[in-house]
This record gives structure tokens, sequence and C-alpha cells, in this order.
């Protein structure tokens, strides 16, 4: 008998079977695709030569993880890489407002704002050796009330109000909305804000980096530090039913809610399966992978050293584009999120040649193609972009849930972040189910969406508590 078995190979997964292993567990890990990964997975989408993120592609909680700042995953291959500029955000004048990895030198380029980003967004980033495990663990008794009581004080705020109460300039305003708009909610909603605060912190604490070769470094790494703990993966196997797995006395599975009910409903209780059929999933995205001919021919120079680029000249443009998705309809202007890695990374691509990734938001399943909205609003900002197209890529949020069972409907996150499925996420027991020895590692289990493996870190440390009655000491 195996000690355990993990059912899916996202960042979640892989970290639960190291976790696992590292307590000295016989652990396999069956995956569905021919690679393992999950979202975070690379191949060459457009033309030979060219290597593109089939999912995420920036990863700024994946170098904060404090699980994973443990592991040996340099002497794995994962290399990172910190683009000078985190985020450029341009606008129609032709200039650009960036954030910097130094949050003085950021304070400084936003002039009259620069005061409220460093009381704001300054003061999570000199708080987050005491905020790190409140935001990246599971809902607990906080180590430091006083201080996530302070940040609790924005972060529960929506991205609207905080804007508007705190930065005076439009710009500023701007540039915070494209950061709240991760959440993948309408920014007048709350914890819009923590999302938009959270995100911007890490732009000064451990960067917006991309790893080397793309994110199925990340991947590899995990896989081959896994391996060497005497872990295996298993790849090209799905898992159709949870009994029809090896005996194990432990099964933590990387699935959300909708894939996890079709392989156990069958051995769960009415009632959390009524949780479970409970649980809601988000808006979709619409995703483009662009070969390019030349980099993007941004007019705001920030944009040329910019890793990440939020494509949305106001706040109430994002707001309106965000807004609307949520309602079941698209904007003609969709705010849009573009990843440009070959300016850092130029073995993902023929010498001189180039990648683009991008996404937007659609409502949840939507068959709509975004395709000329998202490069307009690329032309908007880099007039001659389409003029240095090789080739394309599209995927629609049906495509995206095709790939990944995991994100139903096109939702990467994996589920909505409001208050009520922030604290239960997916269900008031997050990693444990009613069936003994049956838990839940994914995105749809705390902290939730982002790539950092806590969730899988998590899980395991219960399921070897319950389990084996191993007591692992917290990674933060």
């Amino acid at each position: 008998m195996l000690d355990a078995v993990v059912v899916g190979s996202g960042p979640n997964g892989l970290s639960a079977a190291i976790a696992l292993a590292q307590a000295g567990c016989k652990v396999v890990v069956f995956e569905a695709n021919a690679t393992a990964g999950g979202g975070v997975r690379s191949a060459e989408l457009t033309l030979p030569g060219f290597t593109h993120d089939t999912c995420s592609a920036v990863h700024p909680f994946a170098i904060a993880s404090p699980f994973w700042r443990t592991l040996p995953l340099a002497r794995h291959g994962l290399e990172w890489i910190v683009p000078s500029v985190m985020l450029a955000h341009p606008f129609d004048d032709g200039s650009a407002l960036a954030i910097e990895s130094s949050l003085e030198a950021t304070m400084a380029a936003l002039g009259a704002d620069g005061g409220a980003y460093g009381r704001t967004v300054g003061s999570v980033v000199n708080d987050w050796p005491q905020l790190e495990r409140a935001v990246l663990g599971p809902f607990t008794i906080p180590r430091h009330p006083l201080k996530l009581g302070l940040f609790g004080l924005h972060a529960l705020r929506s991205a609207d109000a905080l804007a508007a109460s705190v930065f005076s300039g439009e710009r500023t305003r701007a540039l915070f909305a494209g950061i709240a708009a991760h959440s993948m909610r309408p920014l007048d909603r709350p914890l819009t804000a923590g999302v938009g605060l959270t995100l911007a912190a890490m732009c000064h604490v451990a960067g917006w980096p991309i790893p080397r070769g793309g994110a199925q470094s990340i991947t590899t790494a995990l896989v081959r530090y896994l391996q060497s703990l005497g872990g295996e993966v298993v790849t090209g196997s799905k898992v159709t039913a949870i009994d029809k797995l090896p005996a194990a006395k432990a099964v933590l599975c990387d699935l959300s809610p909708k894939p996890l009910l079709e392989i156990a409903g069958h051995v769960l209780p009415r009632r959390y399966r009524r949780k479970l059929q409970q649980y809601r999933y988000g808006a979709g995205v619409f995703k483009v992978d662009w070969a390019l001919s030349e980099p993007i021919p941004w007019t705001a120079e920030p944009c040329r050293r910019a890793g990440t680029i939020h494509l949305g000249a106001t706040h109430a443009e994002i707001a309106r584009s965000e807004s609307a998705v949520w309602s079941g309809v698209t904007s003609d202007r969709p705010f849009v999120l573009l990843s440009q890695p070959t300016l850092f990374d130029p073995g993902r691509a023929p010498a001189h040649k180039h990648v683009a990734w991008a996404y937007c938001h659609v409502p949840s399943g939507s068959n709509i193609d975004m395709l000329d909205r998202v490069e307009r609003q690329v032309e908007r900002f880099a007039p001659g972009f389409r003029a240095r197209v090789l080739a394309r890529s599209v995927i629609t949020p049906a495509g995206i849930e095709a790939g990944n069972a995991n994100l139903v409907g096109g939702d990467i996150g994996a589920g909505v972040i409001d208050l009520r499925q922030f604290l239960t996420r997916p269900t008031r027991h997050t990693y444990s189910t009613p069936v003994k020895g049956l838990y839940i590692c994914s995105a749809a289990t705390p902290p939730g969406m982002g790539v950092h493996g806590m969730c899988g870190y998590f899980a395991a440390t219960r399921a070897l508590s319950e389990v084996f009655g191993v007591t692992v000491r917290p990674a933060c």
C-alpha cells in the first residue's frame, strides 16, 4: 500500500506530494495530461522555436512562497528573472507610470501620490513578515493581530473606495485599478482593495518575476525535487473514480469542487456534496499568445522595460470593463494584462524574435472572439504592433477548461474571491472532507489563487497530522 496518492500535478499537487515525501511518505502523483504542471506549463503554441506559457506567466507569489523558499529548486534548474520594471501602465498621451522594485523610486515617480502609496502599499511591504502567514495561509488566529488589523482596514474595502480616498491623481488611481483587477471582480466589491495592495506590495517584496525558460521550469524543478525524495509522477493517467486509485492511506486531490465531485461525489455524504455544488466560480479569460518579429513598439518608454503591462488607460475604463464581465457582457475596450518575457529571456524565441502573452476577462464560459478587441488595445499604446505579429494562438474559456478541468468556465482563479468564499474555500472544512483520508489541496482551498504551492503544503500538513501522526513545523 502507498502512503499517499495525489490527484493532479499542478503546483499545489506537487507541493503536497513534496511535503509528504519530506516526511518519509511514499507518494505517487497522477496527472491526466501528457505533461505535469496544471496551469504552470509551457509549449510551442504558435511556431517552432517559440516557447509560450500555456496559463500563468508572471509569478510574484512563487518567488515569495514560504514553502518553496525552503526547497532546493535552484539546484533542480529553476532560475528567476526579475525585470527592471515590474509593471507599467500606459496612458493615451504616450506616457506611463511604472512600478520598480525600489519602493522609494516608485514613490518618487508617483509625485503627489508618492506619500499615499508609501502609507498604503509601503506599509504592507514593511509589515510583510508579520502579514505573510495571514495572506498565504489558512484562516486562523493571527500571530500579529495589530498588524493584520491595520492591513484589514484597507484590504476589506473595494478598490474603487480605496483609490478615491487615498490617491489624488487619476493616473495613480488607474495604476491601482489595474492591479486590483487581478481579482477578476468588479472594483466596487469588498476585498478588491486587498488584492491590489498585496500584489502591489509583491513588486517590492520579491518582485514580479518570470522563470527562465518559461513556466514549465517551475514544474520541472518541483518534479525533479519530488523524484529525488523518492516520489513519482505518472502523466497521461486520468483518474475517473477515486476508488479506482491504488490503495493508499491518504488521497489528496489538486482539484476544484466540480472535477472533485466527478470522481469522488459517489463516496461523499449528501450534505457535503451539496456544499461543493454551491461553490461559485468566477469570470473566465480569453487568452492570446503571439510570435513576434520584433519587440512590441510601445510609445511609452517604461513599457519597453517592463515584464508586465496593464492596458486600460483610466480607472473608470478598467472598472467598466470588469463590471461588464460580471454582468455577463463584454467590453469594447477590455482591460488587458500582457507579459513580454523575451525582453528578459531571449532563449524562448529564435534569435531576434519575441513572444508575448495576454488575456482579458470575459463572462464564464464565453465563446465570444475577443482577438480584435485585445489587439486594438495593444495597438492603441503600441502603434504598429500588428505588423510585427508572425503567428497567434487563441484560447477561449472553454478551451482553458478543456486543458485544465479545475478552471471551470475559464476561471483561472478557481473560484470567486469574496468575503464568504474567502473564509470558507471550498467549505468551512477547508482541506478536509468527511471521508477519512481524503483531502482537497487545490487553489479552491486557502490561501486560494496564485502560483505558490501553499494550498498543497497546508493540506499535506493536515494529512500528515491526522493520518500519519506527524507534526510539521509551519513554513510560515
